[in-house]
Formats: structure tokens, C-alpha cells, sequence
């Protein structure tokens, strides 16, 4: 039976390099936030819905969500972030499922499901055998998402205060990887060793 690990981290903890190094040891990964953009991109299963509850303003001539704008309106209203995932995260848990299906299918060791927000959504805990966590202080949080993207660091600061308190992520974990001052060798060492407990 497939181990089932639950990978979550705050934005520029190096969650994302985590689960494609685990990927390369041989993980099947689920990655909910491009199974989650894929549903709002053109033509994603989401995008009706949303026309529907938010108005046709929120849909970019392309036919996407649009993201900013719609990044302004649930930060201004919270009730809009509950409407929006209300419409997002069943599809997610769909298509969620038939990866994993097609992950036994093809006798995969361990699943890893990349979950930004795995402990705001508190469904997830019963689903998997381990949560493993990426950790990094908020500085360091800051310096990377300003110099990976561009964004101004009181923007990056709102995001950081937008998810999970760190805090909540560390109680939550079986497994934490300190990712603040690891070189991506240093880093890839520690996955190797944690991937070993998986069955990789």
C-alpha cells in the first residue's frame, strides 16, 4: 500500500523544489495548486461557475480567471474566498482522486500531495499517513518571493499573513525540514534521507 505524505510550507519555503526532489526519488506527486489552476485556467471545469457567482468581470478575455482581480476582491472580502473554493475545491478533490487512482494503478511507493493550504482546510489530516512540512522564517520567506517574483515585500508580507501562522503549520507536522540556510545539495541530502522513511 502506498505511503500517502501530506507536503505543505508557506510561500518561498522551497516547497515546490521538496516535491520535485521526491518526485525524481520516485514519489507519484498530486499537486493541488496546478490541479487547482488548471480548473481556472481557459476552458477550466471552474470557470462557468465562477462567470456565474462573481460576474463576467473576473474572466480575462482569454477565457482564464483573473487572478488579480480576483486576488483583490477575497483579500477585501472573505466571504468571496469561501464563494470561490466553494466552486474550486471539489473539482480539486476529483481530480485529486482519480491521480491517485491512477498512481495505485501503476503501483507507486508513495503519493506525495502538495498542499498549500493542508492545515487552513483541516479535511485533509484523515486522508494521509504523514504531514511534512517545509519550513523557513518569515525573512527568508520574504527575500525569496521578492527576488523569484518581483513582488513588493508588503505584498509578499500580506500573502504570508493570508495562510496558515507558522506556528499551526509546525504543530501540525510529522516531518519538518528547516529550509533556511540549506544549499539546494544540503537540501536534496536531507529529501534523500526523509524519502528512505516512504519506502524510496
Amino acid at each position: 500500500m502506498a505511503v500517502r505524505v501530506g507536503l505543505t510550507g508557506g510561500i518561498g519555503s522551497g516547497k515546490s523544489t521538496v516535491l520535485a526532489m521526491l518526485t525524481e526519488l520516485g514519489a507519484a506527486p498530486i499537486d493541488a495548486d496546478a490541479i487547482s489552476r488548471g480548473t481556472t485556467a481557459a476552458g477550466g471545469a471552474a470557470i462557468n461557475d465562477i462567470a456565474r457567482v462573481f460576474g463576467p468581470d473576473f474572466i480575462t478575455t482569454e477565457g482564464a480567471l483573473d487572478r488579480e482581480r480576483m486576488r483583490t476582491h477575497v483579500y477585501a472580502t472573505p466571504a468571496a474566498r469561501r464563494q470561490l473554493e466553494a466552486i474550486i475545491h471539489p473539482l480539486v478533490g476529483a481530480e485529486s482522486q482519480r491521480q491517485v487512482q491512477a498512481a495505485l494503478a501503476a503501483n507507486a511507493r508513495c503519493i506525495v500531495f502538495d498542499i498549500p493550504l493542508l492545515v487552513e482546510s483541516g479535511r485533509w489530516r484523515q486522508q494521509l499517513d504523514c504531514i511534512l512540512v517545509v519550513d523557513a522564517s518569515p525573512s527568508t520567506q520574504v527575500d525569496r518571493v521578492v527576488r523569484r517574483s518581483g513582488l513588493a515585500e508588503e505584498a509578499v508580507r500580506a500573502i504570508i499573513a493570508a495562510q496558515a501562522p507558522r506556528t499551526a503549520r509546525l504543530a501540525a507536522a510529522d516531518i519538518v525540514i528547516c529550509n533556511d540556510h540549506l544549499s539546494l545539495d544540503q537540501l536534496a541530502a536531507e529529501v534523500k534521507e526523509i524519502a528512505r522513511r516512504f519506502g524510496l
